[in-house]
């Protein structure tokens, strides 16, 4: 693996009203290995070049531990957004542990978006964290078909794996769920699809599901989904271009259909689906200074 430059890792404070009640990002590793036909990050407006190639910040624990101990606000501090934390390599690494490792030493919270099920060697941390601040974790799952799962994600273990490792997770105290995004029109958005990862969802005792039923396109991730829908599902390219044309927001043609039913199974097995039911959540535990954003 190539380690590159850089003067800094962590994001200046933000208020967290949004995205997951995130105050700071944290992105260790540059690039992804895991080859999903659908990834945005892959657009050239974040100028990653070689995006299929994993790269290190040179130095990452260091710089780490200066910008937390230099921080004035702590704060629940989001990674995973730009590229997965626990990619193959994290497994020699561990980048993502001594990062967590710190994070709790300066007695910050975290939120972790991933695919992979490697967090689960990660359970003592993020126990230790969740004594005094809060955990997310986000596991990315768009099908309940590992069929389907293999075409669309082909680098990463399947969708029943990854609801293993939630389950491994919440059985442990920690506050887990899923992003259910994208969901690929005309081939994840259907109905059985949905009220299969539903299941699944509450079954491995998932606190939350955060949608997004259709998917983006835009500049150079446009041409390569299209090419990967091409070598997977022959003329499925097509329909995408005469239902969406160029549009960057690729909206299921049956969205409304699906988030009613989403919306009511949800409320029937309580599951949350609301950010900011999610958020206060995952936080409700934390006194005020976790929870200002209300």
């Amino acid at each position: 693996m190539e380690f590159i430059q850089a003067k800094t890792i962590l994001s200046g404070y933000s208020t967290g009203y949004s995205w997951f009640g995130n105050n700071y990002n944290m992105n260790i590793y540059k690039g992804c290995s895991h080859g999903c036909i659908y990834c945005d990050s892959r657009s050239e407006c974040y100028r990653i070049d070689h995006f299929d190639q994993v790269r290190a910040k040179e130095n990452a624990l260091t710089l780490i531990a200066q910008e937390l101990k230099s921080k004035r606000r702590n704060g629940v501090i989001g990674t995973g957004g730009m590229s997965d934390p626990y990619n193959p390599f994290e497994k020699k690494y561990c980048l993502t542990r001594g990062a967590l490792e710190l994070i709790h030493k300066y007695r910050f919270g975290v939120s972790i978006a991933t695919k992979s099920d490697l967090i689960t060697r990660d359970l003592d941390v993020l126990k230790a964290i969740k004594t005094h601040s809060p955990v997310l974790i986000k596991m990315t799952i768009t099908t309940c078909d590992d069929d389907l799962c293999k075409k669309v994600e082909p680098n990463v273990i399947v969708a029943s794996k990854r609801f293993d490792a939630i389950s491994e997770l919440s059985s442990q105290g920690i506050f887990a769920g899923l992003l259910l995004m994208p969901v690929l029109p005309f081939l994840e958005d259907n109905e059985e699809n949905i009220r299969g990862i539903i299941s699944m969802a509450y079954e491995s005792g998932a606190k939350f599901i955060y949608p997004a039923f259709g998917v983006t396109l835009r500049q150079n991730q446009r041409e390569w989904y299209y090419k990967k829908l091409d070598q997977h599902f022959p003329n499925l390219s097509k329909k995408y271009v005469e239902q969406f044309g160029n549009a960057y927001e690729c909206h299921s043609p049956s969205a409304k259909v699906l988030w009613k039913m989403f919306q009511k199974e949800c409320e029937r097995l309580g599951i949350l689906y609301k950010m900011h039911d999610i958020i206060k959540g995952y936080k409700q535990d934390y006194g005020n200074n976790q929870l200002s954003f209300f």
